[in-house]
Formats: structure tokens, sequence, C-alpha cells
């Protein structure tokens, strides 16, 4: 689930936003961005960098100098994030975008991720494996 999130236009390149999106959530620093190739540029590289966190970000096909070395079991990790925006978009509201005002989409995104947060340590709890005893399950007199 996200930490944070920042919205844009349905228009936007996130590209762009790339350094805010670096820049919100909590006082943690990341090890690692993860990010697919609309974020191969330059100046995104350099901006994670800059704040000490390894960029693993695809170059694209045309890029004119690819480094030999890649990061692809990291990279992989990026499915999880891919697997939390799918289950945002489960919700109508979101996947059709109902809401007219950008605070209002952001509420319903919170609630829903509120929603996936309190579900999954819900299904956690009671996933826990069962005790078993040593006493077969007779009864047993008392004389």
């Amino acid at each position: 689930m996200p930490l944070a999130f920042h919205l844009t236009g349905g228009e936007a390149s996130d590209s762009r936003n790339f350094e805010i999106l670096l820049d919100i959530g909590p006082d943690i620093t990341p090890r690692a961005v993860l990010g697919d190739k609309g974020y191969d540029a330059k100046a995104n590289r350099e901006a994670a960098r800059r704040r000490g966190i390894c960029p693993a970000i695809p170059y694209r096909e045309n890029a004119a100098a690819k480094p030999a070395f890649f990061p692809k079991i990291l990279y992989k990790g990026r499915a999880r994030a891919e697997q939390g925006v799918g289950k945002i978009k489960r919700f109508k509201r979101i996947a059709l975008r109902c809401e007219k005002t950008a605070q209002n989409f952001a509420a319903f995104i919170s609630l829903a991720c509120t929603f996936i947060l309190v579900k999954s340590v819900h299904t956690t709890l009671y996933q826990v494996p069962l005790i078993r005893t040593a006493v077969p399950n007779r009864a047993i007199r008392s004389t």
C-alpha cells in the first residue's frame, strides 16, 4: 500500500513529478526507487542519486548509453506496487474517476487504501495456524 501519493492530471507526464514523489511521505530515506521506462531520464536518475537512493529504472530500447548492469532482482519488486495499484482500482469510484475535484478523489483513494489495509490485517490475523494439543477429544469421566 502506498505511504503517500500525489495526484496529477490524467494527461500529465508522471516523469515530470518524479522529484515530488521522492520527497513526499514519511521521513524515511528509501534505499531504492522502482520505476518503469516512463521515468527513464537522466534528470530523474540524478535526482534519486542526490538523495542517496539507487534508481532501478530500466532504460528504453533506444537509449544511447545503456550500462551493462541493471538490478533485475530488485526491479521484480515493482510487481508489488503494480498489484497495489490494481487493488485500489478495484474500487469502482476510483477506476471510473467519478469524483470531480482532486480533493474528493484523493479522499476516496485514502479510504480505499484504508479498506485494503484493514482487510489485509484482518485476513492475516486469522491465518495463524491452530495449535494442536496431544490430548484426545474424549470425554473424561470423573469418579
